[in-house]
């Protein structure tokens, strides 16, 4: 994986100067042809992103065909895992958490990610961890427990990360602030859907075992904001000052969950006359499956946050999806169904889903593929993976399992990158 240079955002989007300058000038340096610059979805710290580029970049150097010369960049940016969530071919040691026989509490591996992700809560997490030790029957303290995950979650008046947080423009997701014991309770469901061990018995257990699933959710959409603030705010630039310093070169846009949302939202702002990037590959995205769409069919006075932006690419827009992804099929459709409707639960996962479970819609002549069969050179192209993308424990299946030869083909036929 050589050459390899990394952009480090912090949670605002601003970016390490002196790495940008160091990509510049080093692609220039050593003549890359093909730049492929990936961004991670949630992981804790930066070796475990650097560990997923490591593994997803393997096979490309023997991939590439004469006259390539490959130049790989890894973006860094605060993001958080919790560490129940097994990665395929990661140590079980790094990413497995107990739960105790009570239930999920906040275990001191999870508390860690916490504080990383969001330093300056020390009293809310304390709080937090306190109430789901005690498991209270005392509705109060449920209430008091949806207010403390908001509370974490939120931004300051002035933060550039507060209206990046929705794709179709329809405000903050319910979960933050519907009725908490209703949402505790549907996040329990949700939970043993994906066959997650429950501790299912009266009412209290119930809403304790949901309340933990809505501090995991809550903090993702705290991560979708941010995703969109450091792609929109700080990749895009950078892209649009690498294409004027470096005449010829070929960006190819990877990202992985909420990765794949901060690319995408990368293309908002980018230059628009920029035509460096060649191809863009979402890799189990998490987020809206309407972003790029014209007309929210539930909706049709809204449209999504990213529409038109495929054509800032001069290339493909593939969203390889996987069926067997239960963060995005099953968890991701609750934690994102907006306020304002929250009187129903009608075609929930077909409103809220995600584009990297079921694909990209509502989007004007969208392809439709398996895995080996051709990848189209132009256009929106939803590719199902689920040969590949298949393994993975529960609660979030095969979401972060994305390391295969298969995978980094579909990103070099995307791109148009001559193979060996």
């Amino acid at each position: 994986m050589e050459p390899y240079w990394e952009l480090t955002f912090d949670a605002d989007g601003d970016v390490d100067t002196a790495q940008r300058q160091e990509l510049l000038s080093g692609v220039e340096r050593e003549r890359v042809t093909d730049l492929l610059v990936f961004a991670h979805g949630w992981n804790n710290d930066k070796d475990d992103a650097r560990k997923l580029y490591r593994r997803f970049f393997a096979p490309c150097e023997r991939l590439a065909g004469a006259g390539v010369r490959l130049g790989y960049a890894g973006v860094l940016w605060p993001a958080i895992r919790f560490p129940d969530e097994p990665i395929p071919d990661f140590d079980p040691s790094a990413s497995t958490a107990p739960a105790t026989a009570g239930g999920p509490t906040l275990d001191a591996a999870t508390r860690q990610a916490l504080d990383r992700a969001y330093p300056g809560h020390d009293e809310t997490l304390d709080r937090i961890a306190e109430l789901l030790a005690e498991r209270s029957e005392v509705a109060s303290r449920v209430y008091e427990f949806g207010r403390l995950v908001r509370d974490l979650v939120s931004l300051r008046e002035t933060s550039p990360a507060r209206h990046l947080g929705e794709d179709t423009g329809a405000g903050e997701p319910a979960m933050l602030v519907d009725d908490a014991v209703q949402v505790c309770e549907l996040l329990a469901a949700a939970r043993a859907d994906t066959g997650r061990p429950q501790f299912l018995g009266n009412l209290r257990e119930r809403v304790w075992d949901g309340a933990y699933e809505l501090l995991r959710e809550g903090s993702y959409y705290g991560m979708k904001r941010r995703a969109g603030a450091v792609g929109q705010l700080g990749l895009g630039p950078a892209l649009g000052l690498l294409a004027g310093d470096v005449s010829g070169i070929r960006v190819h846009l990877i990202g992985h969950s909420f990765g794949a949302r901060l690319v995408s939202y990368a293309l908002r702002g980018m230059p628009a006359d920029v035509r460096a990037v060649k191809s863009v590959t979402l890799l189990q995205g998490a987020f809206s499956h309407y972003a790029f769409a014209g007309r929210v069919p539930h909706d049709t006075s809204r449209r999504g946050a990213l529409y038109g932006m495929q054509a800032r690419i001069d290339g493909p827009l593939i969203s390889c999806y996987s069926r067997h992804d239960d963060a995005l099929g099953r968890l991701y459709p609750l934690a994102s169904k907006l306020a304002g409707d929250s009187t129903t639960f009608l075609n929930l996962w077909e409103r809220w889903g995600a584009i990297g479970y079921n694909g990209i819609r509502s989007v004007g002549g969208t392809k439709r593929i398996k895995l080996g069969q051709k990848v189209p050179t132009k256009g929106c192209v939803s590719l199902d993976a689920a040969t590949v993308v298949r393994r993975g424990g529960p609660p979030a299946g095969a979401h972060s399992d994305i390391c295969h030869e298969e995978l980094a083909r579909v990103v070099f036929a995307a791109g148009r990158i001559a193979l060996a």
